[in-house]
């Protein structure tokens, strides 16, 4: 009789399996093959086939033991050899954990792009044929804790921040069995080699002076320096933390902000020409063509009473929404406004939306933390800058 021989890799098994359609036949045949594998280690650890009497001997058959063994492609009941002094495991199960953490990898990397838990819950059924509960999923993405709290605490001191762009949005959270507002705080630091990095994240109270001033400690705790420039728009209490905790930094206000508050004490018609002015002027290249353009506008439109407002508004917020003209030329469009934040703040925004209610604040610190480090991921790869000299 011709004996076959034939070499299982294991990790090629789950490969083919995990691309191809599962049948109740296909898995009977894996459950099959898993269960010799198992077998054969058995036999490779005693140095002796079933029934063989050897003095090379280390322990004896003492039966099996049932596992229900779950990875992404379904659900699988082996049968687990084991020996009489217990000292006998297999490596099956630690060749296929990979399997079942990407599962669960899969599951977080769902609810934090957005997937409700009730929607995952229907995924890995159809997916898997199991069913797993929403508390499931919810505990489940305890599991960022760690990682995102890691992220969220490490150390800025090895690294200086010349620019830092900061701002507040809102969410809400269950809190004493109430619905409440909270403000999430978020920083981004351009640091020297011209690259972005998001270093600050908190969930507190209302934005006010008390709360930034905590949010400017929280980082400064952490190693961080004062920047050169610090861009945000003129929210009061923000305004008064900067001017305390960051000494030595220049305030940028946000000139899309700043020019929309110009804009919205305009006359609404037959304002085309003053917009234009306003916008030329923070399209200058330097601070003293923008004071030229700035007292032509005063001069056009002085002695319209409409525009009185409009003037005012200008001329007393001019010196702080001018600051970027003191950096390079190249990098005064990403230096003016906090666009850059907004459009983070939107994507958080929309994964946010799926959830509406934090159930708590440590589940809206740990979700926005893993979105954050999720789009951090996105900023500046390899070699390019987010400043270009």
């Amino acid at each position: 009789m011709t004996q076959i021989n034939f070499t299982l890799n294991l990790e090629d098994l789950k490969e083919t399996v995990m691309n191809c359609g599962l049948d109740s036949v296909t898995k009977a045949a894996l459950v099959l093959i898993l269960n010799e594998v198992m077998e054969k280690e058995r036999d490779d650890y005693l140095q002796a086939q079933a029934y063989e009497r050897t003095n090379g001997r280390i322990d004896y058959r003492n039966g099996y033991y049932g596992r229900d063994f779950m990875i992404p492609i379904g659900r699988l009941s082996l049968r687990v050899p084991r020996t009489r002094n217990g000292q006998f495991s297999t490596s099956l199960f630690e060749k296929y954990q990979r399997a079942d953490q990407s599962l669960v990898m899969s599951m977080l990397e769902m609810v934090v792009n957005g997937v409700s838990t009730r929607n995952v819950t229907k995924i890995v059924e159809q997916l898997c044929g199991e069913n797993v509960s929403k508390s499931f999923v919810s505990n489940l993405t305890k599991k960022l804790d760690p990682v995102v709290n890691e992220w969220a605490n490490r150390p800025l001191g090895v690294m200086y921040y010349k620019y830092v762009i900061v701002d507040a949005m809102y969410i809400k959270v269950r809190e004493h069995n109430k619905v409440v507002s909270k403000a999430v705080y978020i920083a981004i630091g351009i640091n020297e080699k011209n690259k972005r990095e998001i270093i600050g994240l908190s969930v507190n109270h209302a934005e006010s002076k008390i709360g930034w001033t905590k949010f400017f400690d929280y980082l400064r705790s952490r190693g961080f320096q004062s920047p050169k420039l610090i861009i945000s728009d003129a929210h009061e209490g923000l305004k008064g933390a900067i001017k305390e905790s960051l000494i030595g930094t220049s305030w940028q206000r946000c000139t899309v902000h700043f020019k929309r508050n110009i804009f919205d004490h305009m006359p609404k018609k037959k304002s085309i020409e003053a917009k234009t002015m306003i916008k030329r002027i923070f399209d200058a290249k330097d601070v003293a063509k923008a004071r030229v353009l700035k007292e032509e506008f005063i001069n056009s439109f002085e002695d319209n009473k409409a525009y009185e407002k409009s003037i005012k508004i200008l001329d007393e917020g001019f010196d702080d929404a001018i600051q970027f003209m003191n950096e390079p030329i190249s990098y005064h469009v990403q230096l003016r406004t906090t666009n850059m934040l907004e459009r983070v703040n939107s994507e958080i925004r929309r994964r946010e939306r799926v959830i509406r209610i934090f159930p708590n604040t440590q589940s809206a610190f740990r979700l926005i933390g893993a979105v954050l480090m999720d789009i951090e991921e996105t900023f500046d790869r390899g070699e390019r800058k987010y400043l270009k000299d």
